[in-house]
Order: structure tokens, then C-alpha cells, then sequence
């Protein structure tokens, strides 16, 4: 079952039920929409899976917090359990301006996921990895998303380096691109805060690796190499080991793009059977929405569609 609250909407509040036993909403810049009580209530859910997976850590770690600037240019992902209609996992992602090639762009950073404990093994990895992005890629008319990663954990950075189209660093051995170094020096002067990283963290611009990454604000995150989940890949584990001081606490700085190419993989490679019905389905809304409508808005001269009037009133 999937359903938008109302399909010519700008913002995005999609609610869609994954499998047998979760329902995934997925609410772009809640902040600049939401009224106090809807927003507290998305706050409260989020709170509720963060103190369960961290029942001694800070709450107030990006829009944990709650502040209106950070719910204003995130995209929030909850999921819940259908039975109990228990919040059990959700992530965090959150809106980069920044400018490539004299353009305003922005890129989806892939934030912070966290699972209830007692609800982990469940599935749910295509969900909050893959799902948001494949989504908002759509949302956008099918036109490349800058996604970026900020980890020291070898199963994510394996994840993100197979998920997205030129993503750098891997363990290829691949050199970034032009574009990826700019991003880059944006990121890293502009939007510390979005990954809780502090001023005093340096970054190897040949490596792409944040040095003492721990100290602004995501301090309770910081784990040790052997903590640290590995992927089913050697050389994913392999490479966080030789270029990263756990220590320390380093991490890399991964760029890469959702683009149609991503966008087919993860249909057809990722989601689950039984859920594929669904995102398709969601998919054709959001075609609907960001495609077909906006052709049926510009070709009727009678109803005002935002900024744009009719013409028979124009002065």
C-alpha cells in the first residue's frame, strides 16, 4: 500500500508499506512544512529509536536536537512495525547546498541511521540505505542526485562504494574527478556540522580521509576497527584498516552519484521481491507527480499553479 497526502504537493510525505511487516514514511525538509505538533511527533519517534540503540548517549546530536535549521534541510526516514505501529529504525539524511561549475547544487549527505536493537536482523538495509535516495532520485525527474558518506565502518563504505555511480574513494585505486575535489573542499568548509565533525579535523584531500573526525558533536559514534561492522567483501575491510587511525578516529569522506544507472541496480539487484511491487508503484506517483503534472499545469491558462497566474487576469 502506498499513499501520498496530496500528489500535487511541493513537499514530499510518502508513506509506503515495504514488506509484511514495516511501514516506511519518508518526509523531505519537514522543517519548512510541518506544523510544531506533526514535527514533535516525528521527533518523538526518532528519539524513541535513537535512546533504545544508544541508552546512555546524546540525544541532541544532529536533528536528534531538533533544531529548526537542521529539520529544515533534512530528509527523514522512520520505519515501523506494522503489528505495533513501533518505530524500529530510521535515518537521517540531510541537504548540502553548495556549487558546482558556477550552479547551485545540492547533495544528499547519507547521515545518520540508527536500529532498535531488538529489531535489527529484520531486512531492513535496502530500506535505509538505498531507498530515500532511489526516491528522492525520481522526486527530482530522474536527473543525477550528488549523494555524499561520512564513515569509518567497512560494511557502509562497502555499501555506498556498490551502491552509487562514481564514487570515490573505493578500493580501486581510482583518482577523483575534478568534481569530486571541489564537492569536497565544499563539504569540508561549509557543512562540518551536518556529520558532527569540529573545526579542529583535518582532511587528506589525496585520500579523501577526515583525521580526528570524533570531536564535534558525534562523539558517541566512534568505534574501534574490531566493533566496527565488516563487509562480506576482504578488500572493503582491508582498505578502512590501512587508511584509517580507528584510534584516532578517521574516517573517509565518500562522494558518488545516484543517477538512472544506480537507480536500475538497486531496482532490480537490491529491493526484494515481494517489495518490488510497491516501489514501483511509488515510483509511477512520483513520475506522475514530478513529471505529467507540471505538463498539465503549464498548459492551464485558467488556474494560478504558484507563482504563475492565469493568463486572463495578467495585467
Amino acid at each position: 500500500m502506498l499513499w501520498l497526502r496530496a500528489l500535487g504537493q511541493e513537499h514530499l510525505d510518502l508513506t509506503l508499506n515495504a514488506a509484511p511487516d514495516i511501514r516506511t514514511r519518508v518526509v523531505d525538509r519537514p522543517g519548512l512544512w510541518m506544523s510544531p505538533e506533526q514535527l514533535e511527533a516525528l521527533l518523538r519517534d526518532v528519539r524513541a529509536i535513537a535512546r533504545a540503540t544508544l541508552p546512555d548517549g546524546d540525544l541532541s546530536y544532529g536533528v536528534l536536537g531538533g533544531d529548526p535549521a537542521r529539520l529544515a534541510a533534512s530528509v527523514i526516514t522512520v520505519l515501523y512495525d506494522r503489528k505495533s505501529d513501533a518505530p524500529i529504525a530510521f535515518n537521517a539524511l540531510a541537504w548540502l547546498p553548495v556549487s558546482l561549475r558556477g550552479r547551485p547544487l545540492d547533495v544528499l549527505h547519507l547521515g545518520l541511521v540508527m536500529v532498535d536493537p531488538a529489531a535489527r536482523n529484520r531486512g531492513m538495509s535496502w530500506l535505509l540505505y538505498g531507498f530515500t535516495c532511489f526516491i528522492l532520485f525520481l522526486r527530482r525527474g530522474g536527473r543525477p542526485v550528488w549523494v555524499s558518506n561520512v564513515t569509518q565502518v567497512p560494511a557502509v563504505f562497502g555499501m555506498v562504494a556498490e551502491s552509487f555511480a562514481s564514487v570515490y574513494p573505493t578500493p580501486n585505486g581510482d583518482k577523483p574527478t575534478f568534481e569530486h575535489v571541489l564537492l569536497a573542499r565544499q563539504i569540508m568548509a561549509s557543512h562540518r556540522h551536518a556529520f558532527g565533525v569540529g573545526p579542529e579535523a583535518g582532511f587528506d584531500e589525496a585520500r579523501f580521509v577526515i583525521t580526528n573526525a570524533y570531536t564535534g558533536g558525534s562523539d558517541d559514534l566512534k568505534k574501534t576497527f574490531e566493533d566496527a561492522p565488516k563487509h562480506r567483501k576482504d578488500a572493503f575491510n582491508e582498505a578502512c584498516a590501512r587508511e584509517l587511525d580507528y584510534r584516532r578516529g578517521d574516517d573517509f569522506l565518500q562522494l558518488g552519484q545516484v543517477n538512472m544507472s544506480a537507480a536500475q541496480a538497486y531496482v532490480w539487484d537490491v529491493v526484494p521481491r515481494e517489495s518490488l511491487p510497491g516501489v514501483i508503484l511509488s515510483g509511477a506517483f512520483l513520475a506522475l507527480q514530478s513529471l505529467i503534472l507540471p505538463i498539465l499545469h503549464w498548459f492551464d491558462a485558467n488556474t494560478a499553479w504558484g507563482s504563475l497566474r492565469p493568463a486572463k487576469v495578467r495585467a
